[in-house]
Parts: structure tokens; sequence; C-alpha cells
């Protein structure tokens, strides 16, 4: 079955950056998106970059120029390089797939839209 193991994370001080990847096992073929969710204890999680079937990216707006998503061609790595780190970025994050159709912001918006998620990895600005 389909596996998403997330990685990378850690502390950092503000203005800091670093990497997140997921690594993916058994990729479903029919994936129509990956994203990147972060979650603040006691609140729900939040997309804030996608990835689409034919690699348009969307962004929330708090991390746009800061963050940047990506595959690689094999579509068993999907990483996030965050940069200009901010202490509000402190969440986990997770990464997600899903098969079903979403365009721009409907990517990052339709939480349950998500059939497979990892584990979660955390990540601390200071």
């Amino acid at each position: 079955h389909v596996q998403l193991v997330e990685s990378g994370g850690g502390s950092v001080q503000a203005g800091g950056s670093l990497r997140l990847s997921c690594a993916v096992s058994k990729y479903p073929r029919s994936t129509h998106c990956m994203a990147w969710f972060r979650q603040y204890p006691g609140e729900k999680r939040e997309g804030i970059a996608a990835i689409d079937s034919l690699d348009k990216t969307t962004y929330a707006e708090s991390v746009n120029g800061r963050f940047t998503i990506s595959q690689d061609n094999t579509k068993e790595t999907l990483t996030l390089q965050m940069n200009s780190l901010k202490p509000e970025d402190t969440a986990m994050y997770y990464c997600a797939a899903r098969r079903t159709f979403c365009r721009g912001d409907y990517c990052l918006k339709d939480v349950s839209g998500y059939e497979f998620w990892g584990q979660g990895t955390q990540v601390t600005v200071s």
C-alpha cells in the first residue's frame, strides 16, 4: 500500500533554512496532486504548498516566496525547501497525496480530499 514518510524537520534559528523530504512508496499512478500541510497545536491542518501532475504549483500566501515545493521525476520524493524561516512557521509538517482533481487554492483548502498522509515531522523556529 502507499506509504509517505517525511524527514528533514528540526530546530533552526529565524532566518534559517530547512529542507523537508517525503519518501513515497508505491506511488499511485492516478495521483493528481501532492502537497505539504502544517498543523499548529490544537488547530486544523492547513495546506501550504501543492504540486499537481502537470507540475503546476500553488502556495499559501503565508509561505509564498519563501517555500518551494518540488518532486523528482520518479515521483518517489516530494521536497519542501523552506527559506527565511520565521517563528510562526513552527508546526508539525505533513506530506499528502490525492487522486481526485483539484486546482489552485482548492488543492490547499480541500484537506479531506487527500487520501494518503505521512506521519509528520516537527519544525521549530526560534
